[in-house]
């Protein structure tokens, strides 16, 4: 394993979750995870832990590292030059659904009072999809058209692993808000594989 790419593996996740947790405390009134539900503002606090079970919380735990990677792997195209504005263009539209959605996860398990994985879930815990430390290290040295194309290639399996786990969420979880997420992440991730998976027949 590349102690570099480690380093700066734990170091995105951090960034993110540190972005998440600040999130939460603007209005700690409120309960992250239930602003578009149908509760109101006299539901009791507990309301959240009734309505979650196990599988929301393995699909929130597992999910935000993986979308931290799908984020990293971003960056790295956006901090290249010689890109195709296409593929520019997706990096940033992947980092724009993804960075929110980790927010919003990190509040569901920080109100289920539930932790939140920590950078060793990138290497484990049977995630689908998960790019290997010495994969990310080959994208982060790659130029040009070699970029693009490790990147694509890459990302269509990333997603493919993404959409696992939320077909799972949405078949085995009880959190509406989550299970909802799962839905939208099979929808986007299904429409920007074919996306990725035309762009690389073009290189």
């Amino acid at each position: 394993m590349n102690k570099t790419q480690l380093t700066l593996s734990a170091a995105t996740f951090a960034g993110l979750l540190a972005v998440a947790g600040c999130a939460s405390p603007a209005n700690p009134g409120s309960m992250p995870g239930m602003d578009h539900g149908n509760s109101n503002t006299s539901a009791p606090t507990n309301i959240t832990s009734a309505e979650h079970n196990a599988a929301d919380v393995m699909f929130a735990q597992m999910m935000i590292p993986h979308h931290a990677q799908a984020v990293e792997m971003s960056d790295a195209m956006l901090a290249k030059a010689n890109i195709p504005a296409a593929i520019t263009e997706l990096a940033n539209k992947i980092k724009a659904a993804q960075a929110p959605e980790i927010e919003k996860m990190t509040g569901w398990l920080q109100s289920w009072n539930m932790p939140v994985m920590g950078s060793s879930g990138h290497g484990g815990h049977g995630m689908d999809g998960m790019v290997s430390e010495s994969d990310l290290q080959k994208l982060s040295e790659a130029q040009g058209t070699e970029a693009s194309k490790l990147f694509l290639s890459q990302m269509i399996a990333h997603h493919e692993g993404a959409i696992s786990m939320a077909k799972t969420e949405t078949s085995q979880g009880k959190f509406p808000e989550a299970i909802q997420l799962s839905k939208d992440i099979v929808t986007s991730q299904e429409k920007e594989i074919q996306e990725m998976k035309a762009l690389l027949a073009t290189l």
